[in-house]
């Protein structure tokens, strides 16, 4: 390659927060544009201010069987005057609490970046709104380094919050949206160089693999099968940052988990998709009757939740049989009324016919949760327990999905009014950990007490 060509950094940030664990993290978005930059015949090179495998961090690194475990860790001020921004006596409540950097320490970072050829142009990704902070951070410490290296930064933050990530992340430009759409320009504007991409990005497909190979070591892969969702939830910002529900084909699918596989000895793989099993007969059947054909002897998981009116007996038999270790259902709420004010996706017979074909196939109870929302506006406490109590009547268990209030959801404006917090003023009181739209006849002891109920299942 020749050294002509721009050289590209891509850096994933740090996480700001009260706690942190990889659940399959990666920042899978980052990662393709990457490998389309390398496909095209740039030079790039990738820092993960969130690898738990820095060649740094030594030998005791604790890695579960599925590729998962803890962040390194060190406790910092918070990000924010707290008091200019709570409606309510919160404060306590919030700063008796521990934040925490979570990921490798800023002088692992300032080496990685000074052993690094000097960048032509650095992109910074970002995930959550409230780990703003942690984007903040990161680019304070390029600029540090690099003060005249133009700094891009993208992600669901930056599509969410751009106003605010203008203002402050200290980023030159915020890109909203898929950031592959103007690859070209923004390499073209800021290094001069031009190129024409050989790849079609409507058509997934045509696709690089994400570059995994510029990471240190593959514990896991996550593994995107579409783009967008079919559904509306209010919750969700799916439909606002994917509008177009696009697809791989089973064959793709199969393909790039077939190279990981063998290249790389990677034997677990997490779902990356909104809906998975939906238009089951042309897409995920096929992509399950080539993995079991193939005897690789993989595990499989889905912390985004399967849809529960596409699990049939044949969809859970499949699944079983293809390596699915864990199966987390997408329940939100048991309340299955006509007046079911989050979404339409399922009704209640539709809930325990699931759980039955799961138990059926041969899955495990413990093996398989119901992701059910705690914190809704104007949600009761009532309603909590009561969506507990049947998920428990069904025989499986029941996982608290904390609600993050999220811009530009049809949900966003009722969480405004109803927030103890000024969530509108810094992403940093979206934070699901603080309960920010908890109704206020609830106590955040109360919902600890439910969340301590549940783990004696």
């Amino acid at each position: 390659m020749s050294l002509d060509t721009p050289h590209i950094l891509c850096v994933n940030p740090w996480i700001h927060d009260f706690a942190a664990f990889d659940f399959w993290a990666k920042p899978l978005g980052l990662l393709y544009i990457a490998s389309i930059l390398k496909n095209n015949g740039l030079r790039v090179s990738f820092i993960d201010c969130l690898d738990r495998f820095h060649f740094k961090t030594g030998t005791n690194i604790k890695v579960l069987k599925d590729g998962r475990g803890p962040y390194e860790k060190k406790e910092i001020p918070f990000p924010l005057d707290i008091k200019n921004h709570i409606k309510t006596n919160n404060i306590k409540e919030i700063t008796k609490r521990c934040f925490s950097r979570y990921g490798i320490e800023p002088d692992w970072f300032r080496y990685d970046l000074k052993k690094q050829e000097k960048p032509d142009l650095i992109f910074v990704t970002s995930l959550m709104t409230y780990w703003a902070s942690g984007v903040k951070e990161t680019i304070s410490i390029i600029k540090e380094i690099y003060p005249d290296v133009p700094v891009v930064l993208g992600g669901i933050y930056a599509s969410l919050c751009p106003e605010h990530a203008k203002k402050n992340s200290g980023a030159d430009e915020v890109v909203t949206g898929n950031a592959e759409n103007i690859l070209q320009k923004l390499v073209k504007d800021y290094t001069n160089f031009s190129f024409i991409s050989c790849f079609d990005f409507k058509n997934l497909d045509s696709l690089p693999l994400p570059a995994f190979d510029l990471l240190s070591y593959l514990a896991y892969v996550p593994v995107l099968t579409s783009r967008g969702c079919p559904f509306s939830c209010e919750y969700c910002a799916c439909s606002f940052l994917e509008p177009e529900f696009k697809r791989r084909s089973p064959e793709s699918v199969f393909q790039e988990i077939t190279f990981w596989h063998y290249k790389y000895n990677v034997f677990n793989f997490a779902f990356y998709d909104d809906a998975f099993l939906i238009d089951s007969k042309n897409y995920a059947f096929p992509f399950f009757e080539k993995i079991i054909n193939s005897n690789m002897n993989l595990s499989f998981y889905t912390p985004n939740a399967i849809h529960i009116r596409e699990i049939t007996k044949k969809s859970a038999n499949l699944m079983f049989k293809s390596g699915f270790k864990t199966i987390r259902l997408g329940l939100e709420t048991t309340n299955f009324s006509s007046s079911r004010r989050y979404d339409t996706k399922i009704q209640e017979n539709e809930f325990f016919n699931a759980v039955k074909h799961l138990k059926n196939a041969g899955f495990k109870s413990k093996k398989i949760g119901a992701y059910l929302l705690c914190g809704l506006p104007e949600q009761t406490l009532e309603e909590i327990e009561q969506s507990i109590k049947i998920v428990k009547k069904s025989g499986i268990q029941p996982v608290f999905a904390y609600y993050t209030p999220i811009p530009n959801t049809p949900m966003w404006k009722k969480a405004v009014k109803n927030s103890r917090f000024d969530i509108e003023k810094d992403p940093f009181f979206t934070n699901n950990s603080l309960f920010p739209c908890l109704n206020k006849d609830i106590s955040i002891k109360s919902i600890y007490q439910l969340k301590n109920f549940i783990k004696t299942f």
